[in-house]
């Protein structure tokens, strides 16, 4: 059960997600973002309640393509991932890496399908070798599951007692494809053939993620990796406009918007209070970030070339 600061504060963390994914979209649709965004929107209690359940200040976080929630979760720094997709100097990775591919202290991700999986077990390997009590997790999707590394890296990270959590993030699909005609069986029983505990929880109730969260985050630390699958929903397209799916099965699920329900276990005046601050730090954010400096990507690609030059 959460405290009532708490429950205010996951609440500010998932409105904060849903709202740089809801600005995002829409810059990019005017043009001002560089590259694609992938959104995450309904998928919010997965992103805080995961990360609320780390050390932030030791623990390794790596994420996907669909990763902006996991970042803000965990580093809360809205203006610099801002930054960063609409390619100013002043981004996380200096404009560079954009919205795929990111890093901010403990914070990696990727954009390559499953590639993230053996990276984060190495990392997590590397943790247990330098005895320093952290541990990582991963994040993956169910289209991810789909790729055999991953099943390479269950081996290692069973056999080797590796300090990793996976979390698969079963959103039911892999860009426009449903998990029936891609998966057979139960992907949660994957990990368990590998001797790996695992979990599911339902990814559309913050609470229930945090306390399973908690759960595994104390076995990965005794010495055991672990597994947490999630069931949620992708409430918005895959990237940009491409939806292909049933208009009516995601109203469906819009009626379960996670955010919404959450925020109704908030009192009124917290969550006006939340709401502004939150709606005044996003468009402080975007007007920041449209009047400051682009990223000379010419005179980048120049200084990079000059370095791979003078290596040889």
């Amino acid at each position: 059960m959460l405290s009532s600061d708490q429950a205010i504060e996951f609440y500010r963390q998932m409105l904060l997600i849903r709202r740089f994914e809801e600005t995002a979209m829409e810059l990019f649709k005017k043009g001002v973002l560089n590259g694609t965004v992938h959104t995450c929107i309904g998928q919010e209690c997965c992103s805080v309640g995961v990360i609320n359940a780390l050390n932030r200040q030791r623990d390794v976080v790596f994420s996907n393509h669909r990763g902006h929630g996991h970042f803000l979760a965990l580093n809360d720094n809205l203006e610099g991932l801002m930054a960063e997709l609409m390619g100013r100097a002043t981004g996380v990775c200096g404009g560079i890496g954009g919205s795929q591919h990111l890093h901010q202290g403990n914070f990696y991700s990727n954009g390559i399908q499953g590639g993230i999986v053996p990276v984060a077990t190495g990392m997590a390997l590397a943790e247990k070798h330098l005895r320093t009590g952290a541990m990582c997790v991963v994040f993956l999707g169910d289209g991810t599951m789909g790729e055999g590394v991953v099943y390479e890296s269950f081996n290692l990270a069973a056999t080797w007692q590796i300090p990793i959590l996976f979390v698969i993030e079963n959103n039911r699909y892999a860009q426009t494809t449903p998990v029936e005609l891609t998966h057979c069986g139960a992907l949660a029983n994957r990990p368990r053939a590998f001797g790996i505990e695992t979990i599911c929880a339902s990814g559309f109730d913050v609470e229930e993620v945090y306390a399973r969260a908690t759960e595994l985050v104390q076995r990965v630390r005794s010495g055991q990796p672990g597994c947490l699958h999630l069931d949620t929903y992708r409430l918005a397209a895959h990237s940009k406009g491409d939806d292909t799916r049933d208009p009516a099965e995601i109203a469906a699920y819009w009626q379960k918007d996670p955010l919404k329900a959450f925020g109704a276990s908030v009192s009124a005046t917290a969550r006006d209070a939340v709401k502004r601050q939150v709606e005044t730090r996003m468009q402080e954010a975007v007007a920041s970030c449209l009047q400051g400096k682009s990223q000379d990507f010419a005179r980048y690609r120049e200084r990079m070339g000059d370095r791979e030059f003078a290596r040889t």
